[in-house]
């Protein structure tokens, strides 16, 4: 429905003109998350944004709220809200290596560069610009559609957490801070702390120091460990194995009666653990093939090499593997180890599917970890799955807004291991703006957005509003 009057008023060379001129605006704010001021609780540069954004949308005509400098909001009318966009403004650190001003928005070749075009102050413009389309069209709705523009998306999403606490949740929601065509399925979080105390020991040769992974989310991109009584030569011929099978080199060099191991992995995110390669787990690879003395931290490295073999990013040596057609495979990261000469403490982070649960996770888990004489040390609660039925009206209608303006009728709706938005928002889907296929180089130096699909998103977006809100 409205097909041709949306094509016609996005192909407008103005509408591309106001929608990069929109997003320069905002990108041009720094708004990193800074310390708290009176009245800024993720300080100055979030608030700024957020002025910027509820100004833009007093321009453009509709009725704005500043809730607490937490959380902006622009509704498109005065009738019963019916659908919540929830995009954000606040933005991570601009880190080094750009060609251009990380907050000067460049246009070059159709592509938009500068920090925050793809996340999320793009896609906040382009719900902006639908809603814009739908007055200026006057296409008929029967409800309204409100957009949250958030300020701490980027560092725990506390902004939403507090609008919610205040405000009702509508009956549809979506965020514009993710990929198309739609996110309906975010895996459940597991991610326990656990480990092993022991005595002072003095046999040698054994590890008598470890340490691997920065991150909890990141699949470790280095480790390395001290082993008394042994020497290089000792060591290479296992390591040369070791790197050849699992991609993972190793450099050891001779510390007094000592030698040192380090390994380089792969770093990756811990959603898709198949992506990296663990250098915890190869070093554990090594260091079962060493011949180390038979004590307890031996015993524990043993244990742990066991446990969390290279390669296995499913858990099936944990015992929880799990996966169904609906959300797909359990994965599992093996995050942070330390080893000390009384002990070690280690933790992993498992995004696990709709079908596993406390009993053949969490305490699988434990059982698993007590048979090697392991203890869980901090267990946090798991975080449940977030799942919007594929069949639900959200979820059709979005797909088919995507799929009338995309021409992708392949796609199906995406079940991820991360977390957005909307993850604690009841029945909220992600919805774009990241098309197939391509890479808006998020968190990373030259952010990207591609202007022509900046624009296709404006058009689904209107038609979804439209769908939803008719």
């Amino acid at each position: 429905m409205y097909e041709e009057q949306i094509h016609a008023y996005f192909d407008d060379p103005k509408a591309r003109e106001t929608l990069i001129a929109a997003i320069s605006r905002l990108v041009a704010v720094k708004s990193v998350r800074g310390d708290a001021q009176p009245g800024m609780p993720y300080g100055p540069g979030p608030a700024a944004a957020l002025a910027e954004g509820l100004k833009l949308a007093g321009e453009w005509g509709f009725h704005t709220e500043n809730h607490e400098n937490q959380v902006g909001t622009a509704d498109l009318n005065d009738k019963e809200t019916r659908l919540h966009i929830l995009g954000h403004l606040d933005v991570v650190g601009e880190g080094k290596g750009w060609s251009t001003d990380p907050y000067t928005c460049v246009e070059k070749d159709g592509m938009l560069y500068g920090r925050g075009v793809s996340d999320d102050k793009g896609p906040v413009v382009c719900a902006l610009m639908a809603m814009k389309a739908i007055r200026e069209l006057g296409l008929p709705l029967s409800a309204n559609v409100r957009l949250l523009m958030g300020t701490d998306e980027e560092s725990g999403s506390g902004d939403i957490a507090y609008y919610y606490s205040k405000h009702s949740f509508a009956p549809y929601a979506f965020t514009p801070d993710a990929d198309f065509p739609v996110i309906h399925i975010e895996k459940g979080h597991y991610h326990p702390s656990f480990g092993k105390r022991w005595a002072a020991e003095t046999a040698l040769p054994r590890v008598t120091g470890l340490k691997g992974g920065f991150r909890t989310n990141v699949v470790p991109p280095e480790a390395e460990c001290v082993v008394s009584g042994l020497t290089p030569a000792q060591v290479e011929e296992a390591a040369g194995a070791v790197a050849a099978a699992t991609h993972t080199p190793f450099t050891v060099t001779a510390e007094g009666e000592s030698v040192r191991i380090h390994c380089a992995g792969q770093n990756a995110h811990a959603a898709s653990p198949d992506d990296g390669r663990n250098a915890i787990s190869g070093l554990l690879e090594l260091l079962a093939r060493l011949p180390l003395a038979e004590c307890e931290s031996t015993q524990a490295l043993r244990s742990m090499h066991t446990l969390f073999p290279f390669g296995d990013t499913r858990g099936k040596a944990l015992g929880i593997a799990k996966e169904d057609a609906e959300s797909g495979p359990l994965t599992l990261n093996l995050a942070l180890m330390e080893l000390d000469g009384e002990g070690f403490s280690a933790k992993f982070d498992v995004r696990y599917p709709v079908s596993s649960n406390e009993d053949n996770c969490k305490k699988a888990c434990e059982e698993s970890l007590a048979r090697h004489g392991i203890a869980v040390t901090a267990d946090p609660d798991m975080t449940s799955v977030h799942c919007v039925p594929a069949d639900s009206k959200l979820v059709t209608t979005l797909m088919e807004s995507y799929q009338t303006f995309s021409g992708d009728t392949q796609s199906k709706p995406l079940a991820i291991g991360g977390g957005t938005y909307v993850h604690d928002i009841p029945g909220g889907v992600a919805f774009g703006c990241v098309f197939p296929g391509f890479d808006p180089k998020m968190h990373a130096p030259d952010e990207q957005a591609n202007v022509e699909q900046l624009l296709c998103a404006c058009k689904i977006f209107t038609h979804a509003i439209v769908e939803l809100c008719k």
